[in-house]
């Protein structure tokens, strides 16, 4: 692809605003958004557990999409896109892999959160050739210790938040304290800020086949993370109680040369608790 934006169309860096659009791939239409300059090697962004279009935080988006070509999207059966969600992260980053083929890319950054950064992982582990660069956040690795645990952990958190008619994710990815809970309710806020064409919310059978996917990938045998050649920089808060931030020091130790940041006081959500600290720092080692 590697179109070029014509000098007279304004280029689009905020999230909010970014146009919804589709492409077909293997029987599934895949919805995603894309947004910044067009040109080189655009930053794909793989999104959470239960999220869609609209979970990304747009703090942490916009600095990206300044200066590079920003691509995020709903997998199959999630969001407005078609088809059914696999039951298993590996199917997940085929599914990945079929939407960035269909795009006409074959080079691309990823920037991945949570159950996204598993899939990152399994793509690079089966294309090495197809990623420049990898951002893994809130995440851990294939057969990481207690990761099949996330199920219960969130239906635990999703039932606190009913009873206090509050969002799931301000349970899950934030501490219940005094830096967590302002934290928690700013990046809820943010993500409200796209007010046109918001995008459809996940169903209850596709998050559950999410979950399942998350505990077969925590119960599986560990991948040989050694092979991952690609610069990578992973971070995380330092008390993730959904995946746990030992494992973002366990994948920091088995991909070589990797850059680890542990943000202090915050959750599985510290990326969004320090965005103003993190985005400059993701946008850098991006653009490097």
């Amino acid at each position: 692809m590697g179109s070029t934006d014509t000098p007279n169309e304004a280029v689009i860096t905020s999230y909010a605003k970014a146009p919804a659009r589709t492409v077909s791939a293997g029987g599934v239409t895949y919805a995603y958004r894309e947004l910044g300059p067009k040109g080189g090697i655009p930053v794909v962004f793989f999104v959470h557990l239960a999220a869609t279009l609209d979970n990304w935080d747009p703090r942490i988006i916009d600095p990206i999409a300044k200066g590079r070509h920003v691509i995020a999207f709903d997998q199959p059966g999630v969001g407005a896109s078609t088809g059914r969600v696999p039951d298993s992260v590996e199917a997940m980053a085929d599914d990945a892999y079929a939407f960035v083929k269909a795009l006409g890319f074959d080079k691309i950054d990823i920037f991945s959160f949570s159950l996204g950064g598993m899939v990152a992982q399994a793509l690079v582990v089966k294309h090495p050739e197809l990623v420049r660069k990898l951002v893994l956040t809130g995440t851990g690795p294939k057969g990481g210790k207690d990761i099949d645990k996330v199920a219960g952990t969130t239906y635990a958190d999703m039932l606190r938040a009913a009873l206090t008619r509050s969002d799931p994710k301000e349970f899950l990815f934030f501490n219940r304290n005094a830096a967590g809970k302002p934290a928690a309710r700013a990046f809820v806020g943010r993500l409200k800020e796209r007010t046109a064409d918001r995008d459809a919310e996940i169903k209850v059978k596709a998050f559950q086949t999410q979950l399942k996917a998350i505990k077969k990938w925590g119960r599986s045998a560990p991948d040989d993370l050694s092979k991952i050649t690609q610069p990578t920089l992973i971070a995380n808060g330092d008390n993730d109680r959904m995946v746990p931030s030992v494992l973002s020091e366990d994948l920091h130790r088995r991909i070589k040369d990797s850059k680890l940041i542990i943000y202090p006081d915050s959750g599985h959500g510290g990326i969004f608790q320090y965005h103003e600290e993190f985005a400059p720092v993701a946008a850098e080692f991006l653009s490097r």
